[in-house]
């Protein structure tokens, strides 16, 4: 679970090929939820439009799980599986792309259609910036009062934070560490806790 490249902001490209109009938008999207909102929103801002093809890589670049595409009735394979494409050979994660066609009356064929979708996301990318990313995991930790600061300390160290605390007789706390970070906090943990404290990993 390396660092990986998200889009910072939103890029939109518009060219016309034998009289139909692409535009091309680029957003990012973490999570198919959001990437499905982002196609929905679309559709509501271009309901003239005669297709609205899109696809998206909302989670990693590489988790097979937070991929999808459509054609959205251009013939099959022509549309979202070449938008698809240029996104994944991108390595960039949590992107959504959706291209806009407003038919201007003379067919492109197939040739020429996988052209036009996989040319518009290529522009699109090229003008985009990215940030990276750490992903974090999550895990549970029982500690008493007095143990605390050692805690927050060690979170501070190792880029970490509390998501979330309960603070009853003891206190429970959900923690978010740099998955190539947890290792070594969880060695640090049982150095200055004399073993007494450790993660508990979240069931799914």
């Amino acid at each position: 679970m390396q660092p990986y490249p998200v889009p910072v902001a939103a890029i939109s490209v518009s060219e016309e090929i034998k009289k139909s109009r692409f535009i091309t938008l680029l957003v990012p999207t973490c999570g198919v939820d959001a990437a499905k909102a982002f196609i929905r929103q679309v559709r509501a801002e271009h309901p003239t439009a005669r297709h609205h093809c899109w696809a998206f890589v909302a989670g990693p670049p590489g988790d097979s799980q937070q991929l999808g595409f459509s054609d959205d009735g251009e013939p099959s394979g022509t549309a979202g599986k070449p938008i698809l494409a240029q996104l994944a050979g991108s390595g960039i994660g949590e992107i959504t792309a959706v291209v806009v066609r407003y038919y201007g009356g003379i067919k492109l064929g197939t040739g020429g259609l996988v052209k036009a979708y996989g040319s518009g996301v290529q522009q699109a990318l090229k003008q985009l910036t990215v940030s990276y990313k750490v992903p974090q995991v999550e895990y549970n930790l029982l500690c008493d009062y007095a143990q605390l600061a050692v805690v927050e300390n060690l979170l501070q160290q190792n880029e970490g934070r509390i998501v979330h605390g309960e603070y009853g007789a003891a206190v429970m706390l959900r923690l978010a560490l740099p998955a190539s970070g947890v290792e070594a906090f969880e060695s640090k943990l049982r150095d200055q806790s004399r073993g007494n404290l450790q993660l508990i990993p979240i069931s799914q």
